[in-house]
């Protein structure tokens, strides 16, 4: 009974740790940029940018 309990206890304190290590590919994913109309991203200055035409 002891090993039982002992092997649930350690997994139920393991579970949040591999739970967040599954999901921490977040920072590798990108969004894209949506600038209004009438303007443009500019990568340089990281911001919208009115286009002049």
């Amino acid at each position: 009974m002891k090993i039982k309990t002992l092997a649930i206890a350690l997994a139920l304190t393991a579970a949040p740790a591999l739970a967040y290590a599954e999901g921490c590919s977040y920072s590798k994913q990108k969004q894209a940029m949506s600038c209004a109309a009438g303007t443009a991203y500019d990568s340089a200055t990281n911001s919208c940018l009115p286009v002049s035409t």
